[in-house]
């Protein structure tokens, strides 16, 4: 057992068509000052070297993370007066496994997947493993991001992967916080409770994933609209995709009584989908089933598994009430499939995500011009454009957004994704929270258990001046969907409302609970910001600051309001005060 770095230059051929000699001088620069110092400094021992890459074996994966960020950050710093078509970037890959000695060089798995990882990471980035990532996680000073399952070229099964950050501010502001306190384990509700994992794709061809995927959608949403049942949302149960898990720990994380988990395999133009019914606190398995049909059927396929599977866990419900519980987004196949990837897009966060994920719905819409969760998602995207500062001043954006927020109502009024999504659009960029506020509670109603509708409509009630409201709805969102990737946005959401009602201390406390967990979400800096000012706390203000600014340079105090389009002049005017004492220009 080894852990194993491997890295090379990001493009490297155009570098040394553009500049051979310059290219190496600067590169023979670096290994000698820089890479092979820190390599030595964190007991790495170089297994090879390539033009354009290097191969190091280290017996700790901690030695390996550490060394991999200094370098990165040395290389970043060598860079900033180097013109950036001629910048050498190195991407950098951490995987720990089983190797094999061999006349001085290194094979196997454990090697393998290093240069996989690699091969994804971003220019200047680090990639590592689930494994790495459970041993380091504590241990370094750097935040991680979930990836999430990676399919990796000559690697048999989807392998769960960790962007490792080098940003040295992000860094500075989080050690600044102490640690999160190790999470309790949650109570089972009153109710019924299940968890719906991903369905294991046990074909050859990765894009049936999205097949999968779509079963396990229409089964979580089929559940949902029980009032009966406690149903954990999509977003948290995806967390355990391509991941081998001990059922009754998923019970524990998730704070379920059951679970359901199946695969689905295709062969030719056939899918045999197969389920079974856990109780996670004893691990017996209490109902298993297996379902076929052709490829062309795959909905009607899906309504069967959805019925026979809420049947099994509901006995007594009418069959009337099984069918009208069976929703699905569209019927088209194609636009769903443009619709899970658009989703998986958004969950990312970030501005050319939401860019990617905004073009992606419009693709889906193509395919199903009725498509009402599609267009309410695409209003959203523009939302989140207009809250992180990405929205260019003078676009036709805002009429955009009311266009696909109007065509999601028109399609889906009792579409629940469709009524929320396009209710925050209607609320946020136009200030109509009271017509908000209705679709949110409609959505509520349609889906009680859609982590969603609690979240955005915290914010509305938040915006409205209904501080306490919007916390209960939101640790509702949280308590549904403990582990969604949504999550830094609903806690970023609650320390807005506490900031708001003048919980300053509180407010400082989730900031940074949110921030550990994305650095990148902007409302978590700003609350972190603002909160800690009027808290005393000015060094952590300070660098909060600094990361809000390097998130949006072009934020300034005189943008608040339309950022943050709060009911009330006194809280807008707390929020200014806040942030320019904390050193937000005018």
């Amino acid at each position: 057992m080894a852990a194993v770095l491997a890295a090379d230059i990001a493009g490297y051929s155009r570098l040394m068509g553009r500049d051979e000699e310059g290219t190496l001088a600067q590169l023979k620069t670096f290994r000698r000052t820089l890479i092979d110092p820190t390599i030595a400094a964190y007991r790495g021992r170089i297994v090879k070297t390539t033009g354009d890459g290097v191969l190091v074996e280290f017996a700790s994966a901690v030695d390996a993370a550490r060394c991999a960020v200094e370098v990165q950050r040395g290389v970043a710093s060598g860079n900033e007066k180097v013109p950036l078509n001629h910048r050498i970037e190195f991407r950098i890959g951490i995987h720990v496994g089983d190797i094999i000695f061999d006349d001085n060089d290194i094979f196997g798995d454990g090697v393998n997947i290093a240069a996989r990882l690699e091969g994804i990471a971003e220019p200047g980035g680090v990639c590592i493993s689930d494994d790495a990532q459970r041993q380091i996680r504590g241990k370094v000073d750097s935040p991680f991001e979930d990836m999430g399952p990676q399919n990796l070229k000559n690697i048999a099964e989807p392998m769960r992967a960790w962007r490792l950050s080098t940003d040295a501010k992000s860094s500075a502001l989080l050690a600044a916080y102490s640690s999160i306190e190790t999470a309790k384990p949650l109570a089972l509700p009153e109710k019924p409770s299940i968890a719906v994992l991903p369905f294991q794709n046990m074909s050859s061809d990765p894009e049936q994933e999205y097949f999968a995927d779509g079963a396990v959608e229409d089964i979580i949403t089929a559940l949902s609209r029980y009032h009966a049942l406690f149903v954990i949302a999509r977003n948290s149960s995806f967390t355990y995709k391509g991941r081998a898990v001990d059922v009754k720990q998923v019970g524990r994380e998730l704070g379920v009584r059951y679970v359901l988990e199946g695969s689905v395999r295709k062969v030719l133009d056939r899918v045999r989908v197969t389920g079974q019914l856990i109780d996670a606190s004893t691990g017996a398995h209490l109902w298993a089933d297996r379902f076929d049909g052709a490829l062309k059927d795959i909905f009607a396929l899906q309504d069967d598994v959805t019925l026979r599977v809420v049947g099994a866990i509901a006995p007594k419900l009418e069959h009337a009430e099984i069918v009208r519980a069976l929703r699905k987004p569209t019927e088209s196949l194609d636009g769903y499939d443009y619709y899970l990837r658009a989703m998986s897009n958004f969950h990312k966060a970030g501005s050319e995500d939401i860019s990617e994920a905004l073009r992606l719905f419009h693709k889906a819409i193509e395919f199903d011009v009725n498509f009402s969760s599609a267009y309410g998602m695409a209003a959203w995207c523009y939302a989140r454009r207009k809250l992180n500062g990405w929205s260019e001043e003078g676009s036709s954006e805002g009429s955009e957004a009311m266009r696909v927020a109007a065509r999601a109502l028109e399609c889906g009024s009792d579409d629940a994704v469709a009524l929320a999504s396009s209710g925050i659009a209607i609320g946020y960029m136009f200030s109509d929270f009271e017509r908000a506020a209705s679709l949110m509670d409609r959505a509520q109603a349609i889906n009680p258990n859609l982590a969603m509708a609690w979240h955005l409509s915290g914010w509305i009630r938040c915006f409205l001046g209904q501080y306490d409201l919007a916390v209960e709805h939101l640790e509702r969102a949280v308590r549904l969907s403990p582990v969604d990737p949504q999550r830094p946005g609903m806690l970023a959401a609650i320390a807005s409302s506490h900031f708001a009602a003048g919980r300053s201390e509180v407010a400082s406390s989730l900031a940074k609970t949110a921030l550990l967990e994305r650095s990148s979400n902007f409302i978590a800096v700003l609350v972190a910001a603002a909160a800690n000012t009027m808290a005393g706390n000015l060094d952590i203000a300070a660098n909060a600051m600094e990361r809000v600014r390097e998130l949006d340079p072009n934020f300034r105090v005189h943008k608040v309001k339309d950022r943050l389009p709060y009911r009330q002049p006194e809280v807008i005017a707390r929020w200014e005060d806040a942030l320019r004492r904390a050193g937000l220009p005018e």
